[in-house]
C-alpha cells in the first residue's frame, strides 16, 4: 500500500478489512506510523474504534492496596521500590489490607488492586521474617491468602500485579483473583545493557514477561498488560512489542486491556532529567495501538497527562484505567487520579458516556467464563449487570 499523508486518500473499509483479516504486516505499519501525518492516523485509529469497540469509555473504581513495596530490582526510573530503612516503607498485615477494602466497598468501589515489588522475599531477610511473622513463605502465598480475605469479607475483586510469578503461582491465584496484571514495559532486550533503564531489572527481561503471559494464557487468566513509552526505546521496538501482544492474545485470548503509559520522569531516579515523551509522539503510538489490535480494550492512565488527556478517545482508547476516591496511585504518587466529575466531563466531550467496569472486562464475564475459575462468580454476579458493567443498583 503506497501512504498518503491524508486519511481520505487510504480506503478505510478495505484497511480496516485487511487489519482485521490480520493481513496488514509489521512493516506496513511501520510504514504508515512514519509517514501518515497525525490527524489522518488519528482519523483512522478512531474509524476503528467506533466500527469495533463501540460504547461507553469505561473505567474500574479501586482502591490500591500497597502490600509490599520492597523488590528485587531496580530500574532507574522507578520510585515505588523502597529499602527496608526508607520511612514509607510498606509492609500491610492483613488488618491493614481489609480497613482499605472496607473504606473502599463504602465508597463504591468494586476493584482491590493489589501491588507488591518484585519478590521482595528473595533480596530481603526483612521481607522474609515479615512474611513469616504473619504465618507466610511466599509472597504470592500471602496475595492468595488475603485475596480469598478481602473477597470473603468485602465482596471486592481482587487484581494483582505481582510482577514474575511462575505457573503454580498463577495457577493459585486464579482462584483469588478475577485478572492479574504485569506490564511488558517493551519487547526490547535492548534495554537490559549497560546504563539502560533495564540494567539492574533481571525480571523486565521481555522473555520472562512473554514467558508469564503466555503461562497465564494456557492457564486462561484474563490479563492486563502494556508498554512504557519514552524510557530510550525506538519505534521500531514499539511496534515489536504491541505486535508481540496481539500475537500471544491470537494464541489464548487472555490479554483482557493494554496500558500505553507514558514515561513521567521523577526525582532522585537516574532518568530524572529525560523528559517525558512529546504528546504528538505519544498520541500517534495510541492511534497505531488501536490500530494494531482493533478489538483490544486500550487504556491510557488520565493521571499522568492531567492537561490532555481528553485526546486520548480521538486517538483510540476506550478506557481510563483505575481510578481510586480513596488511595493514592503509590507507583506515581506526585500524580494525583482526576476527579470521576471531571473524567465524566471530558469524556462526554468527547461524544462519550463514561461507565465503571469490573476488574475484569464484559466479554469474559459475557463470553468467555472458561477464564473465571466458579469461586469467583457469586462475587461478581453481585456486582455486575447484564452488559457486564457495574450494575447501577450497586452504585446507589
Amino acid at each position: 500500500m503506497e501512504l498518503q499523508s491524508t486519511a481520505h486518500n487510504l480506503d478505510l473499509h478495505n484497511f480496516e478489512e485487511r487489519i482485521l483479516s490480520d493481513s496488514i504486516p509489521k512493516k506496513e505499519v511501520y510504514d504508515l506510523m512514519m509517514n501518515l501525518d497525525t490527524l489522518s492516523l488519528i482519523s483512522v485509529a478512531r474509524t476503528i474504534r467506533l466500527r469495533r469497540k463501540p460504547g461507553p469509555i469505561t473505567y474500574s473504581r479501586k482502591v490500591f492496596i500497597n502490600l509490599v513495596n520492597l523488590c528485587r530490582d531496580k530500574c532507574s526510573y522507578c520510585t515505588y521500590k523502597k529499602e527496608p530503612t526508607d520511612t514509607d516503607v510498606s509492609m500491610l498485615d492483613p488488618e491493614k489490607v481489609l480497613k482499605i477494602a472496607e473504606d473502599g466497598r463504602r465508597l463504591r468501589c468494586t476493584e482491590a488492586l493489589i501491588v507488591t515489588g518484585e519478590s521482595p522475599e528473595q533480596k530481603y531477610p526483612e521481607a522474609r521474617k515479615w512474611l513469616k511473622s504473619i504465618g507466610f513463605s511466599s509472597t504470592a502465598e500471602y496475595i492468595d491468602k488475603i485475596s480469598n480475605m478481602i473477597l470473603k469479607k468485602t465482596g471486592l475483586l481482587p487484581h494483582t500485579n505481582g510482577g514474575i510469578l511462575n505457573k503454580e503461582e498463577l495457577s493459585i491465584l486464579k482462584e483469588t483473583n478475577v485478572s492479574l496484571g504485569c506490564m511488558l514495559e517493551s519487547s526490547s532486550e535492548r534495554l537490559l545493557s549497560k546504563n539502560m533503564p533495564h540494567e539492574f531489572a533481571p525480571s523486565k527481561n521481555p522473555k520472562a514477561r512473554k514467558r508469564l503471559l503466555e503461562n497465564a494464557g494456557e492457564l486462561k487468566i484474563p490479563m492486563t498488560t502494556g508498554i512504557l513509552i519514552g524510557i530510550g526505546e525506538t519505534v521500531e521496538e514499539v511496534i515489536d512489542s504491541l505486535f508481540m501482544m496481539k500475537e500471544i492474545n491470537q494464541r489464548y485470548g487472555n490479554i483482557q486491556e493494554v496500558i500505553i503509559q507514558n514515561f513521567v520522569p521523577k526525582s532522585n531516579t537516574g532518568m530524572r532529567k529525560i523528559p517525558t515523551p512529546p504528546l504528538n509522539y505519544f498520541i500517534r503510538i495510541i492511534a497505531i495501538s488501536r490500530i494494531i489490535m482493533p478489538d483490544m480494550n486500550i487504556q491510557v492512565p488520565p493521571n499522568l497527562s492531567p492537561n490532555n488527556y481528553g485526546l486520548y478517545v480521538d486517538a483510540g482508547i476506550n478506557d481510563w484505567g483505575g481510578i481510586s476516591p480513596l488511595t493514592i496511585d503509590h507507583v506515581n504518587p506526585e500524580s494525583p487520579w482526576p476527579d470521576i466529575k471531571e473524567l465524566t466531563n471530558v469524556t462526554k466531550r468527547s461524544g462519550y458516556i463514561l461507565r465503571p467496569r469490573l476488574p475484569v472486562y464484559p466479554e469474559f464475564i459475557l463470553d468467555k467464563n472458561e477464564f473465571i475459575h466458579d469461586n469467583l462468580w457469586k462475587y461478581i454476579r453481585a456486582l455486575s449487570g447484564s452488559d457486564g458493567l457495574v450494575r447501577d443498583q450497586y452504585l446507589n
